[in-house]
């Protein structure tokens, strides 16, 4: 073999090594970019998903707080009508006491 040709073949292996080399370092850039999209990509995802429990947190104290509201009417106004049926009775229940006490 003469001289030349395996200086030849010498250069195209280097050639070829720094090829692989080149090749591996680009594919790491690539995982690495892509590593580092997937995570901003994640990152946003927990934000909007965080923003959106935040919205329907707030909606559903807020219909909390409504239906607390409209319980609490219901029970002021059966509240009254106990009180009133109450007192509408107070002067039969009086009297009854008056009359078993007198009568004793």
């Amino acid at each position: 073999m003469s001289l030349e040709a395996i200086q030849t073949i010498t250069e195209s292996e280097q050639g070829a090594k720094q090829r692989i080399q080149s090749a591996a370092e680009e594919a790491k850039k690539i995982v690495s970019d892509a590593e580092r999209t997937g995570q901003a990509k994640v990152t946003q995802a927990r934000a909007e998903a965080e923003s959106q429990v935040k919205t329907m947190m707030k909606q559903a104290e807020e219909r909390a707080a409504q239906h607390e509201a409209s319980v609490m009417a219901e029970m002021r106004q059966a509240c009254q009508g106990m009180r009133q049926a109450a007192e509408d009775r107070l002067p039969a229940a009086a009297e009854l006491i008056v009359r078993r006490v007198v009568n004793v």
